[in-house]
């Protein structure tokens, strides 16, 4: 099974962004442990804050890989581009968030991302794409 992590803008900062609301693990750490755990999977990682290396990547995997999880930050709530993306593959994508994002600001309640998606996960911190792992299992 081969998985793509996806991460969107400002998720390069877990670890030093507002620690009180994602915690002070860098997000490349908890991949490597996630890759120890799943050791059975073959697990890639790409982040980017610019949108269209996001949606190229979507397009570069999305008929060739098992699953997609993906945090699409801020974008989840901007980019119609993105939503449209993920529409036009054929890999499932599960939309992960670390915060409750209905717990948070009006804007962020709504998703461009999720009617597109196969599941949305939200609110667990980091254990959201481990959750979104399993889901693929």
């Amino acid at each position: 099974m081969k998985i793509l992590i996806l991460n969107g803008p400002n998720l390069n900062l877990l670890g030093k962004r507002e620690p009180e609301i994602y915690g002070s693990l860098t997000f490349e750490a908890f991949f490597e442990e996630l890759k120890k755990k799943y050791n059975t999977i073959d697990l890639h990682y790409f982040q980017s804050n610019v949108e269209g290396e996001l949606i190229n990547k979507l397009h570069e995997v999305g008929f060739s890989f098992d699953g997609i999880v993906l945090n699409a930050g801020a974008y989840t709530h901007t980019s119609v581009a993105i939503g449209d993306a993920i529409k036009g593959i054929e890999t499932p994508v599960i939309e992960v968030h670390i915060s409750n994002v209905h717990a948070r600001e009006d804007f962020r309640h709504t998703s461009y991302i999720a009617p597109n998606a196969k599941g949305v996960i939200a609110g667990f911190g980091l254990q959201s794409y481990e959750l979104a792992l399993q889901s693929f299992l």
